[in-house]
């Protein structure tokens, strides 16, 4: 460690990140041990870095690097901070009339200091009437000292003791921020609450380090930790007990016998973390989402619904107004949507669902007489993801949200501005891609908005399943008590076209001899996996001579690692699509270089920055100090730090593709890729194509994925809640 420091004094704050910490201040330099910087005693600098409680014109000693930076040039990178001891006279009257003691001047500190001497502050600490020995010091003046010394000490005692439990200097600061006021239980028996804001892998590393690895503490938070991890990673909203126990032993070492087992669950049932209900084992939260989503449903379905006189001769007006002819299947799901309060409509690719929801807005606005202004205030276009949202936004030529920011997410607190008590104020809801919501998303959705109100559902039942817990759509619609309008008609692109046909044979598994056929739209080119590589490295080289780059070809492949995986595709399809270049800057995060012109993709959902889970942008500028990423004209600023939301774009997951459209989709599907070949896969990413799909690889395998309809049975309770719901008598 840089034993170098500096004391002095923070004069004056100039800039403050509240959620970081992270300051830039102007500090007076008092002393220093650093023969280097002894011309820098009595003269004011700039200093960078973590600071917590900030307390200005009081002594402190900050250790670090005096550095160039090429923006703001010299500037001393705080790495630690002290607050020295107290221990002289002079140094405790400094301290008393500085200006973080309120009610205490200079010659009321050297009255203190007089009387008290060196032990003044544990003096006062102990017993703060005794501050009312000093002469004409009145009761009021006593209190306002006593409470600055007491807030001073318990924040510098706080971080101190945090910083040796092993956290960072900026961990503290958020741990102190973040919790201000249940510090004290924070570090007992609430630790692991610390979770909220950091790692709990870091969290629970630490907690055994200082406290052991076997106390209850630690085992009740491992459980529900482990719980969590099991509902991610099957997608179950409950779960057995062997399942816990196998999930606890897994992640975290620790093996109980039934008796304990039984023990801790039933404290976590009492507690109120979990419930039990018979054999399954809920966590609190997903068993009361289950019954939210149930009872909200309920309520918007039990509001009268408005009709549409005449719907159908105005159905037939609005094909005539736009040149239309709406199918069966489609003039249901509209008239049935504008006639009921919530109605679910599903269908695969080419079936319709953007024409069905124009419809909808369309008529709904006419049958309103809606001006622009109306419109606004009255109906809402949401999807999961920011691609989804924009793609929904482009057909309808109306203003989208992703649901997270139609709610105002508020990501510290992990809650919404509109919630059960502030709802929004829209009467027609349309959401698309609802495979991909969640048992979270969907209760806070239902909880934000009014219950007066028409809900439409579109999605794809046959699609991945939602990355979080919960099997929305399947359960909404096996529940069989909401208006269901399946689309089974397909719109044919050209005479010779194939894709949303062999997404419908992938569906049904019955897989034709077509998918070895070049069509219009698509071509299967077969290979071994050793060739995938070099196959794919002459469709992009041929395509790019054709004008199709990267930002209208889009690769897809089912998982990250291996000689075909992710990392290694994104690799050789940089060096094609954006090469290294003596214009171009470059940054190493870990092991991936990132270069100016890459295709990325967001991971993470950030509303501050107005960019979601899925979104892909390409970089547009990089200098020391921070990243430029354009996001479909959203320029976002990344520090280097932020590169862990980040991954390159030239191949992403099929998972990751979900709620998106590629004009251009290239899908190796070869045998290595065994542990992740399975329908509901092969189905999503070949329902992403809009203008082309070409897939690589082994015929074999693509035909026993489409066969494999490995989809684990997601263990969820929602579809039963919605019947005993719909039962009660009220």
């Amino acid at each position: 460690m840089n034993m170098n420091y500096i004391k002095g004094k923070l004069k004056r704050i100039i800039f403050q990140n509240n959620d970081s910490g992270y300051v830039v201040a102007l500090f007076r330099v008092k002393e220093t041990n650093d023969p280097k910087l002894e011309e820098l005693i009595n003269k004011t600098i700039t200093v960078t870095g973590i600071f917590t409680d900030l307390n200005l014109d009081v002594l402190v000693i900050l250790y670090g690097t005096y550095e160039k930076n090429e923006r703001f040039g010299m500037q001393y990178n705080v790495s630690r901070i002290e607050v020295p001891s107290l221990t002289t006279n002079d140094s405790i009257i400094e301290f008393l009339s500085s200006s973080f003691v309120n009610g205490c001047g200079v010659r009321t500190a050297k009255k203190i200091v007089d009387h008290f001497g060196e032990k003044t502050l544990e003096i006062i600490k102990e017993n703060k009437d005794r501050l009312l020995e000093i002469d004409r010091m009145t009761p009021k003046r006593a209190e306002k000292i006593y409470a600055s010394i007491i807030n001073y000490n318990k924040s510098s005692d706080i971080i101190l003791k945090l910083q040796k439990f092993g956290f960072s200097i900026e961990e503290c600061s958020r741990i102190y921020n973040h919790f201000k006021d249940n510090l004290e239980a924070i570090l007992g028996d609430d630790f692991y609450d610390i979770k909220e804001i950091i790692d709990f892998r870091k969290v629970d590393n630490i907690y055994v380090a200082n406290f052991g690895d076997k106390t209850r503490v630690r085992i009740n938070a491992c459980l529900l930790e482990s719980m969590l991890i099991l509902s991610y990673a099957s997608g179950d909203v409950y779960h057995y007990k062997d399942e816990i126990s196998a999930s606890l032993h897994k992640e975290f070492n620790i093996s109980l016998s039934d008796e304990v087992l039984d023990e801790v669950l039933e404290d976590l049932n009492e507690s109120g973390e979990i419930r039990i209900i018979e054999r399954r084992i809920y966590l609190e939260k997903y068993y009361t989402e289950e019954e939210n989503i149930a009872y909200n449903l309920k309520k918007i379905d039990s509001y009268e619904a408005t009709k549409v006189d005449n719907i159908a001769e105005k159905l037939q007006n609005l094909e005539s107004k736009l040149g239309i002819d709406y199918n069966t299947d489609q003039e249901k799901a509209i008239m049935t949507a504008l006639n009921n309060n919530i109605t679910i409509i599903s269908g695969g690719p080419g079936t319709g669902k953007t024409t069905i929801i124009n419809a909808i807005t369309k008529l709904y606005i006419e049958e309103n007489n809606l001006g622009p202004a109306d419109i606004m205030e009255s109906i809402a276009l949401l999807a999961p993801t920011g691609r989804a949202s924009k793609k929904l936004s482009t057909s309808t030529s109306l203003p989208a949200y992703t649901i997270h920011r139609y709610l105002k997410w508020y990501k510290d607190s992990n809650s919404f501005f509109y919630n059960e008590y502030n709802k929004t104020p829209h009467k027609l809801i349309i959401v698309d891609e609802v495979s991909m919501i969640d048992i979270d998303l969907f209760d806070a959705l239902l909880k934000g908005i009014s219950s007066n109100v028409k809900l439409i559902l579109v999605g794809d039942i046959n699609q991945l399943p939602s990355v979080g817990p919960g099997l929305i759509l399947e359960d909404l619609i096996n529940s069989e008590y909401f208006n269901y309008v399946p689309l089974n008609q397909i719109y044919r692109q050209s005479d010779n076209s194939y894709i949303p046909y062999l997404a419908k044979e992938i569906k049904n598994r019955e897989l034709s001899e077509e998918f070895l056929s070049k069509k219009d739209d698509y071509s299967f080119i077969p290979a071994k996996k050793e060739q995938v590589k070099d196959v794919l490295e002459q469709i992009i080289k041929y395509s790019l001579e054709k004008g199709i780059n990267e930002a209208k070809m889009q690769i897809l492949a089912p998982m990250y690692k291996g000689e075909n995986g992710i990392d290694n595709l994104n690799l050789i399809l940089q060096k094609i699509y954006n090469p290294r270049s003596a214009n171009k800057n470059e940054i190493i995060y870990g092991e991936v270089i990132y270069r100016e012109g890459d295709k990325v993709l967001q991971t993470v959902n950030d509303l501050d920055k107005n960019v979601f889970n899925g979104d892909i942008g390409f970089i547009k500028s990089i200098d020391p100090k921070e990243i430029i990423i354009d996001f479909e004209g959203n320029k976002v600023t990344y520090q280097k730090k932020d590169l862990k939301q980040i991954k390159h774009a030239y191949a992403i997951t099929i998972h990751k593709s979900q709620g998106s459209e590629f004009e251009h989709v290239i899908m190796p599907i070869v045998s290595n890729y065994y542990k992740m070949l399975y329908n509901k896969l092969i189905y999503t990413g070949v329902s992403r194509a809009k203008k082309s799909l070409t897939i690589i690889g082994d015929a074999m395998a693509f035909a026993r994925a489409v066969n494999n309809n490995y989809s684990q049975n997601r263990k969820t309770t929602l579809k039963d809640k919605i019947i005993e719901v719909y039962n009660l008598k009220v």
